[in-house]
């Protein structure tokens, strides 16, 4: 078989993917269930938005979810600065 060609039994699935991921980085997924989780209520709250234009209100929302995914990407960065520099420095741990 060559490099070129895929081969079934060579892919990880989806889940294994996914959790092999979060893993490595465990901040991606809660910024993404964050994000989720802001704008399922946006649009939950869309038909209460009184007097408020709709493009406003969408504008309000998407700033709120992403504001939730830059917060996981911070933190996610935060963690890996301790868990590579700090840790070992203070710790005497080994890197993992």
């Amino acid at each position: 078989m060559s490099s070129d060609e895929w081969s079934a039994a060579e892919d990880e699935g989806q889940l294994s993917r996914l959790l092999r991921k979060s893993r490595d980085s465990p901040f991606v997924p809660v910024g993404v269930a964050g994000s989720v989780a802001v704008l399922s209520y946006g649009l939950y709250k869309l038909k209460s938005r009184r007097e408020e234009k709709m493009s406003l209100r969408l504008i309000h929302v998407r700033i709120a979810a992403q504001g939730c995914a830059v917060g996981a990407v911070t933190l996610g960065v935060l963690y890996s600065m301790y868990k590579d520099y700090i840790r070992p420095r203070f710790f005497n741990v080994s890197k993992k």
